[in-house]
């Protein structure tokens, strides 16, 4: 018996071997494309490396990495910024990138939290899922994250090379020649004029209605006092929404109390740019959701106004900066 275990471990340990090397040489340069998996691998490599280390960090979903940009905000404030929206994922996924923020770099002064409609839900898939490829192996904070939803078994968390089966595009990327980086700080703006999904998406169904997440809920007030208790400032953002868009979402005056709740509730500035009159311009927008370039910029530039007004460098220390409504202008 002890014969036959020596000589299947000799058989096996090459190929562990083997598998183990392929891993890290697929993944190591899958990390280096700013092309694949919607250019979410220079900001992971950010985090994961130490490199943000910024005074002021934004998090958020694409809503914050498409509207929010830190190099003016740093020119402006004087405060070296970063932007950590991630592309079409929730404040559970949200959660990963702060938790692996402070885990790997110095402590922000001052989050600034993009919230939208979606913030508080969770979806059943793991959308983009190939961005966590390179990193995923023997990680258990990417792990605990990510198991719940449907995209990864978990021998892919523990076993070298299983996650790439299926998955060409990826290792033929890592072996490409990689392209430059092309968000800025976690930031890229979308050069693009309004196209059809809001109309595709009434064609669809007459309205839609978000479902709040007990668990990410219970996961977003989980932060709120972790923050309090590190001394880390927060500031609530919703940044400007296409008015027919607004109306589309059934349920949006109640997701938009409970976030003016915690406002009140932690003393959170909120600053709400739902009623702001890019909010009521087409030519801002390349969809109901989402700024273009342009109306980035703009919406930037009216955040630091409001920044330099109300919130910073001053910390808050009494009442006057739990809520912030911006109006149509």
């Amino acid at each position: 018996m002890k014969k036959f275990i020596k000589q299947i471990s000799l058989f096996l340990l090459p190929i562990i071997l083997i598998s183990f090397y392929a891993d890290n040489y697929i993944s190591t340069n899958l990390k280096k494309s700013n092309s694949f998996a919607e250019k979410e691998y220079s900001t992971w490599n950010a985090i994961i490396d130490g490199k943000i280390n910024s005074d002021i960090v934004i998090y958020g979903s694409s809503r914050a990495w498409k509207h929010i940009n830190p190099t003016m905000i740093s020119n402006s404030l004087n405060a070296s910024t970063y932007n950590l929206g991630i592309d079409g994922h929730n404040f559970w996924l949200q959660y990963l990138r702060h938790s692996m923020l402070l885990e790997n770099n110095t402590k922000p002064k001052i989050i600034i939290l993009s919230l939208d409609v979606f913030t508080l839900q969770k979806v059943d898939d793991l959308y983009n899922s190939d961005q966590f490829l390179p990193y995923m192996l023997w990680n258990n904070k990417i792990k605990d994250a990510t198991i719940s939803y449907n995209g990864f078994n978990l021998i892919d968390y523990e076993i070298p090379l299983i996650r790439y089966f299926g998955k060409g595009n990826a290792v033929q990327t890592a072996m490409k020649t990689k392209n430059k980086v092309e968000r800025i700080k976690g930031y890229q703006g979308r050069k693009e004029q309004w196209n059809d999904d809001f109309n595709k998406a009434k064609k669809a169904m007459k309205n839609y209605q978000k479902q709040l997440d007990p668990a990410t809920i219970v996961l977003f007030e989980r932060f709120l006092n972790e923050c309090k208790s590190k001394n880390i400032k927060i500031l609530f953002v919703y940044s400007p929404e296409y008015i027919e868009g607004q109306k589309f979402v059934k349920n949006r005056d109640e997701i938009i109390s409970l976030y003016e709740k915690y406002s009140k509730k932690y003393n959170i500035p909120f600053y709400n740019y739902s009623n702001d009159s890019l909010s009521y311009d087409k030519k801002y927008f390349y969809n109901a959701s989402h700024l273009n370039k342009t109306g980035a910029e703009l919406f930037t530039k009216k955040l630091i106004d409001s920044l330099k007004k109300h919130y910073y460098p001053m910390p808050i220390s009494g009442s006057g900066y739990s809520k912030q409504n911006i109006q149509k202008e």
